[in-house]
């Protein structure tokens, strides 16, 4: 249960997150719970600074949690993060729903570049988990 503990504390305060992610929990709060509102600063591309605030809508302690975009860069946001024990570790599965905003100029984006970059920060947090916890092959 110690893995699993930890783990859910290093998704809840966002440690596994590259450089380039200030994340602000609005009201200090040291438990996940609905309504729980997350700002982000980040500069994904170029420098330019974004603001970002999702909306914790669904949480089980130490099984899952949903977060939504309230204000930020995507016309709609939804992940889904879930951990689960299994024998020799804990098995984590992000499932995300997102659509960029309108328009042919950022479809284009996303297919060369939004996808990516999701995948290079998803890809950040296993190796930071990885270092902390070690690796486990399934």
């Amino acid at each position: 249960m110690y893995l699993l503990e930890n783990i859910w504390l290093i998704l809840f305060f966002a440690w596994g997150l590259p450089l380039g992610f200030l994340v602000t929990i609005n009201n200090g709060a040291e438990k996940m719970y609905p309504g729980m509102i997350i700002s982000y600063k980040l500069s994904p591309f170029l420098g330019i600074k974004l603001n970002w605030i999702t909306e914790i809508t669904h949480v089980k302690d130490n099984e899952c949690f949903v977060d939504e975009q309230r204000i930020g860069p995507y016309a709609m946001w939804h992940h889904q993060h879930k951990i689960e024990p299994i024998e020799g570790g804990v098995l984590m599965t992000d499932i995300v729903t997102y659509q960029p905003p309108m328009g042919i100029l950022v479809a284009l984006a996303n297919s060369l570049f939004i996808k990516n970059q999701l995948h290079e920060i998803f890809n950040y947090r296993t190796i930071a988990l990885e270092k902390r916890f070690g690796k486990f092959n399934i």
